[in-house]
């Protein structure tokens, strides 16, 4: 992992000096950190409901509760490849951005700011950041985040990525979520990955006082995120 090296000193100090990691806005108020599982005991567990026939034009900005959100990475990256992405859907066919409001990767803070620390450099953090594709039809979605979430882990982990524990599954009438906890050099990571029959997108949390944000919340934060990013 120290193939990040001296990158991510570079990274935050300059996140401190410009500012970055605010997700643009200045002194704005959030809600209270997610950490310990917000509104709600958990993720709501069940069964996968058959297709209703609804498809995505548009990822939106979402209204999360206890956090602010805005389009873009929050001013934030990993640098060398760390960040995670979305890959192994190459059997999916993907819809194009035809000019609409298509926010590809959202970030979302909450308060007090997660701050990443690494020697004497600090830098503030998105609680996660999520990036989303949509697609003409995803007919198997449990098939088809299996093949994307062993793809995207494996590859995160060629660049750099420790896993840790073991895949938790959480699978509701509308979507299902898996997730995994890792290292990415210092910092307890904790991601998640979604599909539906529309869309496939990757949560990835950074973590609050060192400390791994819990699978049962990442997973609910998950499901909350992607009720409001998606639009038809």
């Amino acid at each position: 992992m120290n193939k990040w090296g001296t990158a991510v000193a570079t990274v935050a100090l300059a996140s401190v000096l410009a500012g970055c990691g605010s997700g643009g806005t200045a002194g704005r108020t959030a809600g209270t950190a997610p950490a310990e599982g917000g509104s709600g005991s958990g993720p709501t567990a069940g069964a996968l409901a058959a297709d209703p026939g609804t498809r995505y034009t548009t990822v939106a900005v979402p209204a999360m509760e206890g956090l602010v959100c805005d389009e873009g990475d929050g001013g934030f990256h990993f640098g060398s490849d760390l960040d995670m992405t979305v890959t192994g859907d190459d059997g999916l066919k993907e819809i194009e951005d035809d000019g609409q409001d298509v926010a590809d990767e959202v970030s979302c803070f909450g308060s007090p700011r997660t701050v990443l620390r690494k020697g004497t450099m600090s830098a503030s953090a998105p609680t996660f950041t999520a990036r989303t594709h949509l697609y003409a039809d995803v007919p198997n979605p449990a098939a088809s985040l299996d093949r994307v979430f062993d793809a995207s882990m494996k590859l995160a982990e060629d660049y750099g990525r420790d896993l840790t524990g073991g895949t938790e599954t959480v699978t509701s009438a509308s979507l299902v979520v898996k997730c995994r906890q890792n290292v990415t050099d210092t910092f307890p990571m904790t991601t998640c990955l979604w599909a539906n029959y529309g869309a496939v997108g990757v949560l990835d949390f950074f973590p609050f006082d060192d400390q791994y944000i819990p699978v049962a919340s990442a997973a609910r934060l998950t499901q909350d995120f992607v009720a409001g990013a998606l639009k038809k």
